[in-house]
């Protein structure tokens, strides 16, 4: 558990400073959201929240109380789609006194009970002190792009991860929950649903799925290593809802995607392919499930999605079109050259593993967590669609409706230079 560098051969993780999405902390000199920080942001307070650096937060902090004045819960990757989710569920919790928001990059957004630290989970060295006042560790912090770029979204995502387990333990924290994946599983039947004894050996081809299983595996050498601490994996299904809409649509379709396409009536067919049957869920249900387990005594790997499966029919008759029967090779073959030219950022690997992961159910969630997602599928999809059409987002910087610097065309640079 002590990959805290790059290997040999790789080259350190060092951030750009001319990269929206690198300028973040006290790292970035062209920090967009500084001023909101640094000027006319109130002074750090750690019984009111604010903005503060680890050693503000290590210098204020007294002993773990054992949740007597409330939990202390740090959430890792607090600002974006799950973390914003996961912070809301966690404030309107009673039984959660605080919660350590930490992210790089500063959001203007200022949930109650909600102290946000700056730190770069790859450079912070002082994580176990940060974490020493924590009674429970959620670990959402993960870099999707650039997918050109492998061994950079390794080094965030695998080592990252890494290091948060370490310091979770260093700290002896009790209770360390896991954003893991349905794309972590190995692939699958597609015409009934398995349970978390499915293999999580990913589809190997695509980063995003070698990173999460990758992570399995060490988290079964962490529960050996450190019994002491109760850790909970959760694997949901694809995530949606309204003000991660622009985020997804940067992450996945990229700046050439017109708004006036996901109008219903608009798009005349849905290809209807072979595997195309995927589980998707709400967000908001999703940091529920996180909620839960950070309040409860429960371990181990939980499946979360919600009902219905989405397949051709549902898409086609959220968009008023028809189905069309066709074989996935030529839209793969499409995929990888737009991949390939940086028209689009998702990967043709993501397109074959969607394709291929199972279906997951979802009993034990809900008879051992007591969870029950409150939208449908199909809810949280119209959710993310309306949301696409009116370019919402948050107040934070990876769901910022517009990218500091010149929306699509910025969007498209960073495309084509392979940047986060």
């Amino acid at each position: 558990m002590r990959d805290r560098d790059a290997g040999p051969g790789e080259e350190p993780y060092t951030p750009r400073p001319d990269t929206p999405h690198e300028v973040d902390g006290p790292h970035g000199a062209h920090d967009p959201y500084r001023r909101s920080r640094r000027f006319g942001a109130e002074p750090y307070d750690p019984d009111v929240g604010g903005w503060a650096d680890p050693g503000e937060v290590i210098d204020a902090a007294g002993p773990r109380t054992g949740g007597a004045d409330g939990l202390t819960v740090a959430v890792v990757g607090a600002s974006g789609n799950f973390g914003s989710s996961v912070v809301t569920a966690l404030a309107d919790d009673p039984r959660v006194g605080r919660v350590l928001g930490i992210a790089r990059r500063a959001p203007g957004w200022r949930p109650p009970k909600t102290t946000w630290v700056t730190a770069d989970v790859l450079r912070e060295r002082r994580l176990g002190e940060l974490f020493r006042t924590a009674d429970a560790v959620v670990q959402l912090a993960w870099l999707f792009q650039p997918t050109h770029r492998p061994a950079l979204t390794w080094r965030n995502n695998v080592l990252g991860s890494l290091r948060v387990f370490e310091a979770a333990a260093d700290a002896a924290v009790p209770a360390l929950i896991h954003a893991s994946s349905v794309g972590a599983y190995s692939p699958g039947p597609k015409n009934r649903p398995v349970d978390e004894s499915w293999p999580t050996h990913g589809w190997p081809e695509a980063a995003y799925c070698r990173e999460k299983a990758y992570l399995e595996r060490c988290l079964d050498t962490f529960e050996r290593q450190y019994p002491w601490v109760r850790v909970v994996r959760l694997r949901p299904g694809f995530l949606f809802k309204r003000e991660a809409a622009t985020e997804q649509r940067r992450l996945f379709a990229g700046p050439l995607l017109p708004r006036g396409l996901v109008q219903p009536g608009r798009l005349p067919v849905v290809p209807d392919l072979p595997g195309l049957r995927m589980q998707v869920l709400h967000t908001d249900d999703a940091a529920e499930a996180v909620r839960a387990a950070v309040t409860s005594t429960v371990r181990g790997p939980f499946n979360l999605a919600a009902d219905p499966v989405v397949d051709a029919d549902l898409l086609a008759r959220m968009f008023g079109a028809r189905t069309v029967r066709l074989p996935a090779a030529p839209l793969r073959a499409g995929l990888r050259a737009a991949w390939r030219t940086r028209l689009v950022p998702a990967s043709p690997q993501l397109f074959d593993a969607v394709l291929r992961l199972p279906l997951m159910d979802t009993a034990r969630a809900r008879e051992e967590l007591g969870w029950r997602p409150r939208h449908t599928s199909e809810e949280a999809l119209g959710e993310f669609l309306r949301g696409l059409r009116a370019g919402d987002g948050m107040d934070t910087p990876p769901l910022t409706p517009r990218l500091p610097g010149g929306g699509r065309l910025r969007e498209t640079a960073t495309r084509l230079r392979a940047q986060p």
